[in-house]
């Protein structure tokens, strides 16, 4: 199953990249695709990439459905 994740921009990096953070687990993605993003900024991401920047009350909304998600307990998600 594929699904985007959304997660918190923390870091900036050169070039297209970024330091994303989510349920104790920070991860280096592309956001070449996207314009404009600034730390804060809650970003979807599928395999790597930010595909959509999501505004800051719809992110915290999809965060919390997926922590009411099982997969998410137990950190399979990271692992998959």
């Amino acid at each position: 199953m594929c699904i985007a994740v959304p997660l918190e921009v923390i870091k900036l990096c050169e070039g297209n990249e970024a330091i994303v953070h989510y349920k104790g687990v920070s991860m280096k993605v592309n956001i070449g695709l996207l314009e404009n993003v600034v730390l804060g900024d809650i970003l979807l991401v599928h395999a790597g990439c930010a595909i959509e920047k999501l505004n800051k009350k719809e992110g915290k909304k999809t965060q919390e459905l997926f922590d009411e998600l099982p997969i998410f307990e137990e950190g399979d998600i990271w692992n998959a």
